[in-house]
């Protein structure tokens, strides 16, 4: 389809796709500075995609150091109409196991956005970005059922609580996130997925369980060691998901849900 590519931001364990064709390493300035790292641009099963790792190649930056701005702004530069985002993240639920796959559907905490009336006169403007749906309800479908024809456990919603980081939470923390609501926790989503909806991008996210974070009673509190264990044992598995995500997603019509998601990014402006 004419005007349609898929961005992919592979986070924790997630940075090489040896399944993009054509690879091509590009460096991209914007007005907010220099993304994470290099992108890459290619296809995936004739699928045109640009990639991104988070944190840099090696995972050199911290959550809180994340450029996001800057590597929202290189995605939609390179002509990025849609982004498929991975993430680790902590459970706040017993069902909700490490090795299980979130498709988000809501988010909460942390703030962060264009226009923040520092960057520029161009984004000097007020701006009340809608963020009901927070996520694109048709990419998520297509997330959801490629997941479950692989035989992966698939949560078909939650809501994810992104903290600060770069610590995990204390126990008192955890307990006041299942208050909340929260499904899940993480130091990433936020403010990605607002950023993605200011420059008018579908965002699906998918997260992968790798702990039951702090809140359980006689269970051993989250670490990094134990984290990756479990990315270890299941990158491969976010990694197919993705490769037939694209392929569905680039058989699909998406036309009227770019004109929308723009038509949103331009309404949430004032003035």
């Amino acid at each position: 389809m004419t005007g349609f590519k898929i961005g992919i931001i592979g986070g924790s364990g997630f940075y090489d796709l040896e399944e993009l064709t054509e690879a091509q390493e590009v460096t991209v300035e914007t007005e907010f500075g220099i993304p994470s790292d290099n992108l890459v641009t290619g296809k995936i099963d004739g699928v045109d995609c640009v990639v991104l790792a988070r944190h840099g190649k090696g995972h050199k930056i911290n959550p809180s150091e994340v450029n996001y701005r800057a590597n929202i702004r290189a995605m939609e530069k390179l002509g990025v109409t849609h982004i498929l985002a991975s993430t680790a993240c902590g459970s706040l639920r017993e069902n909700y196991k490490p090795g299980d796959f979130v498709i988000l559907d809501s988010t909460t905490k942390r703030a962060q956005t264009f226009h923040d009336q520092a960057s520029g006169p161009n984004f000097g403007r007020v701006c009340h970005i809608p963020m009901s749906p927070a996520f694109c309800d048709a990419s998520r479908e297509i997330v959801v059922a490629t997941g479950k024809k692989l035989g992966l456990t698939i949560h078909e919603s939650g809501t994810m609580v992104t903290i600060e980081g770069p610590r995990f939470s204390s126990k008192a923390e955890s307990l006041m996130f299942q208050q909340w609501g929260g499904h899940v926790i993480n130091m990433t989503t936020v403010p990605e997925v607002v950023l993605a909806a200011e420059a008018g991008l579908s965002y699906v996210s998918v997260a992968m369980v790798t702990d039951y974070d702090c809140w359980r009673p006689h269970s051993e509190a989250v670490s990094v060691e134990a984290v990756m264990v479990v990315l270890k044992e299941n990158v491969h598995n976010v990694k197919k998901l993705f490769m037939e995500t694209v392929k569905n997603m680039g058989a699909a019509d998406w036309n009227e849900v770019i004109q929308k998601n723009k038509a949103k990014a331009k309404g949430g402006v004032m003035g």
